[in-house]
């Protein structure tokens, strides 16, 4: 798993600051729904039970870069 600058930068935001690289890493390896965006991008849930929220992140074309991670708010599994 590999991390982009972007990545690393938004990381220290107040608000992403609460995402645990372990989640993450969860996420990464472990995802409950996958979608491929428009740009090839790989987006990934899964649902983090210590916080009852579902974690995203956006993994680059290339399937081992990670390049955002945040709580989504709006995801909705089976729709």
């Amino acid at each position: 798993m590999l991390f982009t600058e972007y990545f690393l930068y938004t990381r220290e935001r107040d608000d992403r600051k609460n995402v645990k690289m372990e989640w993450i890493e969860y996420v990464f390896y472990h995802p409950i729904f996958e979608e491929i965006q428009p740009d090839g991008r790989v987006r990934k849930w899964a649902y983090i039970d210590e916080l009852g929220k579902y974690l995203r992140i956006v993994v680059l074309e290339d399937y081992l870069t990670v390049h955002n991670a945040f709580f989504d708010r709006n995801f909705k599994q089976f729709e």
